[in-house]
């Protein structure tokens, strides 16, 4: 059966330029961030011999999501930080020299276009998995299999059974989940007083955010602690939460985006580019890594 792998770049982008020095190039510039990403690629396509993958990047910092939250990871500015900048066009461009299909979309996240080509991926009967260590993409995977989610770091895979062992909710209902317990990396609040325990209660008792009562008679035999306390900090921000809950939501089918599963088959790298790329940079051996060459 053949699987689809869409890769959450801004993650392992992100993760190589905290942990990895600048490595400058020739001409100075910094590819430290594009170099772990590379390594990650390489490992990942020499381990899975792939035949359809695709890497999703965020076209910008800010999204339509700022538009609606303009809170919503204010911490990260609007723009990417200048040596990550010059080394994210790196990484897209490495990508497509590895002969991944990269992509990104204006106004809308990577995680967005991974939602798209999963739901495609599905609707033609090809499992997709999500290849990330962000807990939102959980929400994505699909209780009939045809959507799991891989994190990389962990070697561990989540079906939908996985996602409800780990978290206590189902795949639908971590959009609701992370309205109430909030979530740091993206800078959405929580309603105050809702822990992971809190929040998996309340949404197994009451189906969904729609259903949770504002009046604590509402929530006997919940198994939660201080039940009246919850209930009240719900009452006052269960405007918010709903909100917050819609920014959570991923988009599964962004507009103007029209890539078939078809056109993101992996057939090697290009050699060509991959070493003139190399060549630039100064990375040497990496070269030596390519698990395939693209014939021709």
């Amino acid at each position: 059966m053949s699987i689809v792998y869409l890769i959450d770049a801004p993650v392992y982008v992100f993760r190589a330029w905290v942990t990895l020095p600048a490595m400058p190039a020739p001409d100075g510039s910094p590819t430290g961030a594009a170099y772990g990403y590379a390594n990650t690629l390489l490992r990942f396509l020499r381990e899975r011999e792939p035949t359809h993958i695709a890497a999703c990047f965020d076209e910008a910092i800010t999204s339509f999501r700022n538009k609606l939250f303009p809170d919503y990871k204010l911490s990260r500015g609007e723009m990417f930080p200048p040596d990550l900048e010059v080394q994210w066009d790196i990484c897209m461009e490495l990508s497509r020299a590895l002969g991944v299909a990269a992509f990104e979309a204006f106004d809308y996240e990577a995680d967005d276009l991974i939602a798209t080509l999963a739901e495609r991926a599905a609707k033609a009967g090809i499992v997709a998995e999500i290849v990330s260590s962000d807990k939102d993409l959980t929400q994505l995977v699909r209780e009939d299999g045809a959507v799991r989610f891989h994190d990389l770091a962990r070697e561990t895979t989540l079906d939908a059974d996985g996602v409800r062992a780990k978290f206590g909710v189902a795949p639908a209902l971590i959009p609701d989940y992370l309205a109430l317990l909030g979530d740091k990396v993206d800078e959405l609040p929580g309603v105050p007083g809702f822990g992971a325990k809190g929040a998996a209660a309340a949404l197994a008792a009451f189906g969904s955010l729609e259903g949770i009562p504002d009046d604590v008679v509402g929530w006997a035999g919940v198994p939660v602690r201080g039940a009246e306390k919850l209930a009240a900090s719900w009452r006052e921000h269960r405007a918010r939460a709903l909100r917050v809950r819609e920014l959570a939501t991923l988009v599964r089918e962004v507009p103007g985006f029209t890539t078939r599963i078809e056109e993101i088959a992996w057939r090697g790298a290009d050699r060509a580019a991959f070493t003139a790329l190399c060549a630039r940079l100064g990375w040497g051996r990496i070269v030596e890594r390519v698990p395939r060459w693209a014939s021709g």
